[in-house]
């Protein structure tokens, strides 16, 4: 169960840092501008997935210039809570809170580039997961001011 508090810093962590953690980061930043330091991390790196960048350019958020890093790759290390987008990137969390005291959460949300077929459905895959990673953290986030919507 997912606790209420209200944190200072939050890392998004999932495969590879190219897709679902960057959209919840550039997300988060948009509605909560610079109230909650937010960073995101891969179990390992990867460029910035094109649909990626389409998709959150359709709701006026950029994502182009992200660049990937993995967990080593993180210039703070010190989160509040880390919220995890793949179950690679949950147990790389876990080894990570033996050494520092950081809540987890793992957010089940689906690799929306393991979608088959046409273009279309392919950017609908990616659309869904914005767009239910948008409704979660606003839900998960709630008792926070949203100074920039």
């Amino acid at each position: 169960m997912e606790s209420t508090f209200a944190p200072t810093s939050v890392l998004f962590a999932c495969t590879h840092n190219s897709i679902r953690s960057p959209m919840a980061e550039e997300i988060m930043r948009s509605l909560y501008g610079n109230r909650i330091y937010v960073d995101s991390a891969g179990v390992r790196a990867r460029e910035i997935d094109g649909f990626a960048i389409e998709v959150m350019d359709e709701i006026g958020l950029d994502v182009e210039n992200h660049l990937a890093k993995n967990f080593d790759e993180l210039e703070d290390n010190s989160f509040d809570l880390i919220i995890c987008l793949s179950k690679p990137a949950q147990a790389a969390a876990e080894e990570m809170t033996r050494t520092m005291a950081c809540d987890v959460e793992y957010w089940i949300t689906p690799d929306p580039s393991e979608v088959e077929g046409s273009r279309e459905m392919r950017l609908n895959a990616y659309r869904q997961v914005r767009d239910d990673l948008y409704q979660r953290i606003r839900s998960r986030f709630s008792t926070l001011p949203h100074p920039n919507v």
